[in-house]
């Protein structure tokens, strides 16, 4: 181990042998490496934005095995909103000074591309400069399937309709034998890398997320990562990237070793250590709890997503952040646990520092 420290230490780029090896390093020894990453990158700053999530409908075509959101057997509350509903979401978000909207939705046939994408016209019209992170590569693909237009065609009629940078969900794990246990007929992970890189290539940024402690193994995490470290060496439109923690009530995945506080602080750490090309590495605390991912500033993390306001897909499976966070509150926590809050944009230039 002492040779790897020394190498990380130097910033000399590490393999997937060393990365899998850093899980059996001292916790608190990776803590203080990924410590120093992240201070020589940002110091004491701790990233957010005043943001409201989003989920339009939970009407869909797929049964991820991991999902408590959309309408099954598991949650039998179908919805969809109208467009007017949706905006008028929207107008409450901008009154309480929210500079991005998050909309994810379920992959729901019946509602057609007209009402996924002319929302976006619709809020950028009455909103011109809010940001819109919408639509993910899950998304993306089954609105290509079935509309039948090729991925290109979906990422200009994005951009045509306002839409400003994707999230970075859908991702799961990219091992296809783990995918097909989890999320079988999602998109897969060779075209997830496809559209981020087509949307790269427009000069959009996107994010990536990585949902762990399921039926993965450690392995298939480091796999994960240096895949998002190989398409960012090519594009670098990577903002962030965002480890999720699983979330086991209301679904069927049968996961009987729920990761360890340790495991996933580890995990982070040796996110920002292995991805030296991605700038952001964010503890979303939806998945990771407010508690866990204030800790998680000490291991690597400079960005803890934003106040949300409302969030229902996590929710559903257990997460206590269905109404999300208060921004005074939000703002105290990060200084009690030693950081400087900074607010940030979607594309992290800040706007203000709680000093």
């Amino acid at each position: 181990m002492k040779n790897l420290i020394e190498k990380i230490e130097k910033n000399e780029r590490i393999n997937f042998s060393e990365a899998l090896s850093l899980y059996d390093m001292d916790l608190f020894v990776l803590g203080r490496l990924a410590d120093e990453k992240r201070k020589a990158m940002y110091g004491k700053k701790s990233f957010f934005n005043i943001n409201r999530h989003i989920n339009p409908t939970n009407e869909c075509k797929d049964i991820c095995k991991f999902c408590a959101f959309s309408a099954n057997r598991k949650n039998p509350n179908p919805y969809t909103m109208s467009h007017e509903e949706i905006l008028n979401i929207t107008k409450q978000a901008v009154e309480h000074n929210a500079k991005e909207v998050h909309l994810v939705s379920a992959h729901n046939e019946k509602a057609g591309i007209d009402w996924y994408l002319g929302i976006f016209k619709k809020i950028k019209e009455a909103y011109p400069n809010l940001h819109i992170k919408a639509l993910t590569a899950a998304e993306v693909n089954f609105l290509s399937e079935s509309n039948s237009l090729s991925y290109e065609k979906m990422i200009d009629l994005m951009i045509e309709n306002g839409v400003d940078s994707m999230p970075g969900g859908g991702a799961e794990i990219f091992d296809e034998k783990v995918r097909d246990k989890i999320c079988k007929g999602k998109v897969s992970s060779d075209n997830w890398f496809k559209i981020h890189r087509l949307w790269h290539e427009k000069g959009r940024k996107s994010n990536v997320t990585m949902l762990f402690g399921h039926i993965e193994e450690r392995a298939h995490r480091i796999d994960h990562m240096i895949r998002i470290r190989n398409l960012q060496d090519i594009t670098g439109g990577f903002n962030a990237f965002i480890p999720l923690v699983y979330q086991r009530e209301n679904n069927y995945l049968k996961v009987e070793n729920f990761p360890t506080s340790q495991e996933i602080l580890k995990t982070y750490a040796i996110s920002r250590i292995l991805l030296d090309n991605v700038p952001h590495i964010k503890a979303y605390w939806v998945t990771s709890t407010v508690n866990l991912a204030l800790i998680a500033q000490e291991f690597g993390a400079d960005d803890l997503d934003g106040t949300i306001e409302k969030e229902s897909i996590n929710s559903a499976a257990g997460a206590k952040s269905a109404n999300g966070v208060d921004l005074d509150e939000f703002v105290h926590l990060i200084k009690d646990s030693g950081f400087v809050p900074v607010e940030r944009d979607s594309l992290y230039n800040e706007l203000k520092v709680y000093k």
